[in-house]
């Protein structure tokens, strides 16, 4: 006999901390909701990889290295606190006095927490531009405060003529054109845009809403996780599954199925099961959501040419170490370093995007989880450091050999250019480090390169990039889908939905999505303190509990 075809209330496709807080408020609701994850561990992302060497274990993140919103007011906190989950992870701040230090050829700048010192240091920096550099700044926290007030929904539309006039103004506009118009340096422009490859956008289309709303986002403390990165999925897989809900990697979705204009379910890859639901959320790669997954022939024309013709963000080279020495103890600070050889940014980028090449001059960020969470022996053993270096690249997969990606059947992890272009690249980004942390190569006791191949492989996300569909002027806010669809019971959330990129924006994807579905404001009754998921049906606090074993 058969077995019964499975029915839930909802699917998420995609375990991405959007996916994943999707899916928890949907348990909240009262919704029977199944996560499908094609990897065996949950988290997207924000999910770690684990190594033993030498006897030694390391562990990895691949994508969540500092966020803001973390403190009692924060988006995170809330969002956190709103699924039950208030007490159940903890932050650690970075240095406030210089949570990022941006190190240019003529000058070095420690980027601090709170506008006013932020203003003051980099009034200091540029004496001979005060008076231009303050007036810019001031605007630009206007912005950034208007705009994330807009997205908390704590400021309605109809209000933003005379609540918001800073953001109607300036915030689709290219950031070039606010520097140009205040008449900063060059250098003070770069020093402003110092952590942008936070969102990886050329200055002439980025939005000033990017920028400025970037800046503010840590104006409140830089964070991490403590335990790692892997600790946010894994307690909001455990929130789903304490609440009804379940939770599978491994299991892989081919596709969407459409009936009569409405969501019917999806079918999974490996066996061609059926599950029925009357409600998918796509936590997916946008593009491969529309032409793979649903099928581009139950959409409007219009709708099928723009997400075609949506651009993907500039995707990301990861270098990762262990270190056979404790750099707290050398007194290196609690800091990222962004490394930037030219304070010009639009010419780097041009020689990325346009070119498609690597840049002349030398760019890196240097982050160290170790620093971050000293108390974790997981992330790397006593005396020893757990250290990620990471550069922009070019889209083209030519730059690794390869002409086919993994996500459609392409092989390419043991091909010699392949690996010997990863190898060039990490001995590039070790030299680069070296500035900043001399004597870098003596210390190396492991290393490993993750290329945006390796993005596509793991995430299947279109052209291995980290950050969906770049955030551009041309390509934000309404100009994005999501999260309904016109595709009845078809709802969208993570990086390539109006929320955009980053571990607080896709949160919160999640919990739009989740309203839409429900057709409640669940992030406005998350911003006004609610609690609605059940703290009491979560199981006890464990000393022993393993994030990335909960995660499978």
């Amino acid at each position: 006999m058969s077995s019964p075809r499975e029915q839930w209330d909802a699917v998420v496709i995609g375990s991405g901390l959007g996916g994943l807080t999707c899916a928890a408020y949907l348990c909240a609701a009262g919704r029977r909701t199944l996560v499908l994850e094609r990897h065996y561990v949950a988290g997207g992302n924000s999910q770690v990889f684990r190594r033993r060497v030498h006897g030694r274990d390391y562990e990895f993140d691949v994508g969540i290295h500092y966020i803001g919103e973390c403190g009692p007011d924060g988006l995170i906190t809330s969002i956190l606190r709103g699924a039950g989950l208030a007490e159940r992870v903890v932050f650690r701040p970075l240095d406030p006095d210089g949570f990022s230090t941006l190190v240019f050829p003529e000058l070095r700048f420690r980027v601090p927490v709170g506008w006013d010192r932020y203003r003051a240091r980099l009034l200091e920096t540029f004496p001979e531009e005060a008076g231009r550099l303050g007036g810019l700044v001031d605007l630009m926290r206007e912005v950034g405060e208007q705009g994330r007030r807009f997205q908390n929904r704590e400021l309605a539309l109809a209000d933003m003529a005379s609540e918001a006039p800073a953001f109607l103004k300036w915030g689709l506009r290219p950031v070039s054109e606010l520097f140009a118009e205040h008449g900063i340096s060059q250098a003070a422009g770069a020093v402003l845009l110092g952590e942008q490859g936070d969102y990886a956008v050329r200055p002439s289309k980025t939005p000033v809403s990017l920028a400025a709303g970037l800046t503010d986002h840590y104006m409140r403390g830089a964070f991490y996780p403590e335990g790692g990165g892997q600790v946010m999925a894994a307690r909001l897989v455990e929130m789903i599954r304490s609440h009804g809900g379940e939770v599978r990697t491994r299991a892989p979705v081919s596709r969407v199925r459409v009936e009569g204009g409405r969501v019917g379910g999806v079918t999974l890859e490996r066996d061609g099961a059926e599950i029925d639901t009357d409600c998918v959320v796509s936590n997916a790669d946008l593009k491969r959501t529309v032409f793979e997954l649903v099928g581009e022939e139950h959409f409007d024309p219009a709708t099928r040419e723009r997400v075609r013709d949506f651009r993907m963000s500039l995707p990301l080279f990861a270098a990762y170490l262990g270190l056979d020495v404790d750099l707290a103890e050398l007194g290196v600070p609690n800091t990222n370093y962004w490394i930037w050889g030219s304070t010009d940014i639009e010419g780097i980028y041009a020689q990325v995007e346009d070119e498609g090449r690597l840049p002349d001059a030398p760019l890196a960020y240097v982050t160290t989880a170790s620093l971050k969470d000293p108390t974790s022996r997981q992330i790397a053993p006593a005396g020893f450091t757990n250290l990620q270096i990471m550069t922009l690249v070019p889209h083209d997969y030519a730059l690794w050999n390869v002409e086919r990606g993994p996500a459609e059947g392409g092989r390419y992890h043991r091909d010699p250019a392949y690996r010997r272009r990863k190898d060039e690249l990490v001995e590039r980004l070790l030299e680069t480090a070296e500035g900043v942390l001399p004597g870098l190569r003596e210390h190396v006791d492991w290393r490993e390169s993750a290329s945006p191949v390796t993005q596509e492989r793991f995430t299947h996300s279109t052209g291995g990039t980290s950050y969906g569909i770049e955030f551009a002027t041309d390509q934000m806010g309404p100009m994005r889908m999501g999260p309904e669809t016109e595709i009845r019971g078809l709802y969208l959330c993570g990086a390539s939905t109006p929320s955009g990129h980053g571990i607080a924006n896709v949160m919160r994807s999640g919990v739009v999505a989740a309203g839409a579905a429900v057709a409640e404001d669940l992030l406005r009754r998350v911003r006004a303190g609610e609690v609605l998921g059940d703290p009491n049906r979560l199981p006890p606090l464990l000393d022993d509990w393993d994030p990335w074993r909960e995660s499978h």
